[in-house]
């Protein structure tokens, strides 16, 4: 099966994106991935991309596309995969038609993890993370048991600036100028399916495999 995976940051794309990965037994992947790979191995298509990363410029469609083509061609891609992060707007997702149309394929899902905004608020800056071991916590759903100290190491946990409130309202904002359209893109096409994020991370597989029919 082949899926592109949405949904709001914070609503636990990642978490359902390794469950399915297993499930199906086939690739999670993710530009950020696959952009590190290519840069790591001194790829002709990663000195580019490096190129652009270290000009503090955006990497272009048609260059993260090749890059996902590259990865797609792998063999363990044969029985399918999961595309996270990737396409993030509408010239991204006809051009991804494009090139899979060329490989004789084309996706067969996309999957929309959808949480209402004031969850994802509550979700991002709620969570905590422990200065020294990395143990990440959430002050409504898994608090730490003595406030402010790491339950595993008695290190101090703190928030991190990119989960304040501002920070994430203005993360959602981008989101959805970005996503809405690609959410009707796929709609379009009848690809598209939901599963409403839960507060349990279980209720929210067992909704996702639903969706998927798994």
């Amino acid at each position: 099966m082949k899926i592109i995976l949405l949904g709001a940051p914070g609503a636990g794309k990642g978490t359902q994106a390794k469950i399915i990965s297993e499930k199906l037994e086939i690739p999670h992947i993710s530009t950020g991935d696959i952009f590190r790979a290519n840069i790591k191995g001194n790829t002709p298509l990663g000195m580019k991309v490096k190129e652009y990363l270290d000009n503090g410029e955006l990497v272009p469609d048609e260059l993260t596309v090749e890059i996902v083509k590259d990865r797609l061609g792998n063999d363990d891609c044969a029985k399918g995969y999961i595309l996270d992060g990737f396409p993030r707007t509408i010239p991204q997702a006809e051009y991804l038609d494009k090139v899979l149309s060329e490989m004789n394929t084309s996706i067969d899902l996309a999957l929309l993890i959808d949480v209402k905004d004031e969850d994802i608020i509550t979700r991002m800056s709620g969570r905590r993370v422990c200065t020294n071991c990395g143990a990440t916590y959430n002050i409504v759903f898994n608090p730490t048991k003595v406030e402010g100290i790491c339950d595993s190491c008695n290190s101090e946990v703190i928030q991190r600036a990119d989960d304040s409130a501002e920070t994430v309202l203005n993360r959602l904002e981008t989101y959805h100028k970005q996503t809405q359209p690609l959410i009707d893109y796929y709609k379009k096409t009848n690809k598209l399916v939901v599963a409403e994020g839960a507060e349990e991370v279980k209720d929210t597989t067992e909704r996702v495999l639903k969706a998927l029919g798994i």
